[in-house]
C-alpha cells in the first residue's frame, strides 16, 4: 500500500492528512487522531498519539451513513461541517487551531480505508482556510473569545 499524505504548507504551519496504520515518521510533528474509535488492532505504542480529538469526529449516526454511501462525499461533507457548528464541537476544533498554529507541522490521522473522502480531510480544509469554518469556529473565533475574555476581566 502506497502512502497518501496530503498537505498544505501554509506561513508558519503545515497540515499533513495520514493513515494512522502508516508507521509514524519523525517529520509528522504533531499527531493528531481525529477519529471517534480507536483504531482496530493498533497498539497505543505503535500509533505514537499525540493527541486524539474524538469529539470532532463525524457522530456515530453520520459515520455509519457515510460508510454505507461513499459515493455522497459532498454530502457527507456538507453534514460533518453542520455538526462541527455544533456547541459539543467548538472546544475540540478551538483546541485543533491552537495545535495547528503552535507546532510547524501537524498529521490529522485517520484510520479509514478510503484515503481521499475521509472526515481528517474536512479538517484540513478547514485549518488550510480552503473552507469557510462553521459559524462561530473559525480560527478568528479564538482571538475574538479572547477579547470578550479581556473586556469581562476589566469590569
Amino acid at each position: 500500500m502506497t502512502l497518501t499524505i496530503i498537505e498544505q504548507s501554509g506561513k508558519n504551519m503545515t497540515i499533513a492528512v495520514k493513515r494512522v496504520y502508516e508507521p509514524a515518521a519523525r517529520a509528522d510533528g504533531a499527531r493528531v487522531l481525529v477519529d471517534r474509535l480507536w483504531p482496530r488492532g493498533l497498539s497505543k505504542a505503535r500509533a505514537a498519539v499525540d493527541e486524539w480529538l474524538r469529539d470532532l469526529a463525524p457522530s456515530d449516526e453520520l459515520r455509519r451513513w457515510y460508510h454505507a454511501r461513499p459515493e455522497q462525499w459532498e454530502s457527507f461533507r456538507k453534514k460533518y461541517l453542520k455538526e462541527l457548528s455544533r456547541p459539543e464541537a467548538e472546544e475540540m476544533l478551538q483546541r485543533l487551531y491552537q495545535l495547528a498554529h503552535k507546532r510547524k507541522r501537524v498529521s490529522l490521522l485517520f484510520a479509514s480505508k478510503n484515503e481521499i473522502y475521509n472526515n481528517a480531510v474536512v479538517l484540513k480544509e478547514l485549518l488550510d482556510g480552503t473552507r469557510k469554518p462553521p459559524t462561530g469556529t473559525g480560527p478568528g473565533a479564538v482571538h475574538a473569545l479572547r477579547r470578550r475574555d479581556a473586556a469581562v476581566r476589566r469590569r
